[in-house]
């Protein structure tokens, strides 16, 4: 799957790794960029065409389906992340919140944009996962739990979209120089970086990226005994 001369939609593209994305996508070459958001307004990337776009609204998905009939690329990036473990107070309707972000949005969007791209000649689903998708620890207990959801659903579609000549990335990394990251004391990638590594493994037709270091050592570390997502 080639960026150049593709049409790229990118969900939750108004700020940080989505923002990132679509502008990669237009730098590589790419005919027209659609911009998913909550409320175009925000949109301020030269070039691209912003979309009203909720993914967890039914409608919004549904239309945009429709109107972006010539789709090839999509890149489902939309995400929201509270932080907290899976015991504290409020953390059910935090779970609700995330899930339906992180998976149902994802699940919503993909059913929706599978038949075009089959009709287009298959194209490419980029599902931005996580490290957290493998390892969790209380800080974002309820958010790794979505994002390993997250990663079941994308082996299935992967599997399942196959057939109609689809290519389905998935894209692990950990912190991201983001508003959502502001607090945390980690070492960071920038988004540009994170958006690159994923856009350049999509091109070399991967189906999982592992875009920083530390998300190649947790894979690694799944098969150790005990597993990395044992340890305290």
């Amino acid at each position: 799957m080639k960026l150049e001369d593709a049409i790229v939609l990118v969900t939750g593209a108004n700020r940080g790794i989505g923002r990132a994305f679509a502008r990669a996508a237009l730098a590589r070459g790419a005919r027209k960029v659609y911009a998913g958001v909550r409320d175009p307004s925000r949109v301020d990337i030269a070039g691209v065409q912003p979309l009203r776009l909720d993914v967890t609204s039914d409608a919004d998905v549904a239309a945009a389906a429709a109107a972006c009939g010539d789709v090839s690329i999509v890149v489902n990036n939309a995400g929201i992340a509270t932080f907290g473990g899976v015991m504290v107070d409020g953390s059910l309707q935090s779970a609700r919140a995330q899930m339906e972000v992180n998976y149902f949005g994802l699940l919503r969007m993909s059913q929706a944009f599978a038949p075009v791209l089959a009709r287009n000649g298959g194209g490419a689903l980029v599902n931005v996962l996580s490290v957290a998708s493998w390892i969790n620890r209380p800080t974002l207990g309820v958010y790794g739990s979505t994002k390993s959801a997250a990663w079941g659903l994308t082996n299935s579609l992967r599997h399942e979209l196959r057939a109609h000549g689809t290519q389905v990335l998935g894209a692990h990394f950990g912190f991201v120089d983001t508003d959502l990251t502001r607090g945390i004391d980690a070492p960071k990638s920038t988004p540009d970086a994170i958006a690159g590594r994923v856009l350049d493994a999509l091109e070399a037709g991967a189906e999982e990226v592992l875009a920083d270091d530390i998300t190649q050592q947790v894979k690694r570390g799944l098969s150790a005994d005990p597993g990395v997502y044992m340890k305290a």
